[in-house]
């Protein structure tokens, strides 16, 4: 809950550091737009752990989330509304993992100067199996990203993904997940 206030609260109180003539995660011209994610996951129980316990830990939980994106405007806000299919191909039956995902979501471009753009997003996700990380299907994914256009058609992002179900179960560690996109817009 405190990360969805969060989210508000940046939605609400940003839009100052926004132009919000263009939308920047968009060509000029251009309604459509298909980026490509690869990703690595992130969290508890890896070898980092054991030599630094202020280290990000990296598990073997290698992620491409493949999304097809339309703009619109959010609070005025550039935005895009996406829908978006998540595989992870680290699946190991014996550690009880397993992550492939279909949803919608929104993201805002928070912040837009010199071709570089910041933003959040959130939505919702069916899964296809519950797994001992997370007990249900329908999980939820919140997203921090940061971008930079190469041309006038072209964008690049480094983002962070996090997916979990909200607590509405008891098991709720959660998914998540650090890497790179790359953006086509048409």
């Amino acid at each position: 809950m405190k990360k969805i206030v969060a989210l508000l609260f940046c939605v609400i109180c940003v839009p100052a550091l926004a132009d919000g003539d263009t939308n920047p995660m968009f060509g000029e011209n251009t309604q459509n737009s298909i980026m490509l994610y690869a990703a690595q996951g992130t969290g508890a129980g890896s070898l980092f752990k054991l030599v630094d316990p202020f280290l990000w830990d990296f598990e073997p939980l290698t992620m491409a989330m493949l999304q097809y994106s339309q703009p619109v405007s959010i609070f005025r806000l550039p935005s895009r509304i996406n829908l978006t299919l998540v595989q992870n191909f680290g699946y190991d039956s014996g550690r009880g993992l397993s992550f492939f995902a279909g949803g919608i979501s929104w993201d805002v471009a928070l912040v837009n100067w010199r071709g570089f753009y910041i933003g959040v997003g959130i939505g919702p996700y069916m899964r296809d199996s519950r797994d001992r990380y997370v007990q249900s299907r329908l999980v939820f994914g919140e997203r921090f990203f940061i971008g930079k256009n190469i041309g006038d058609r072209w964008r690049i992002e480094w983002f962070t993904q996090h997916f979990s179900n909200g607590d509405f179960t008891e098991i709720n560690r959660g998914f998540n997940f650090t890497g790179l996109a790359v953006g086509y817009s048409f």
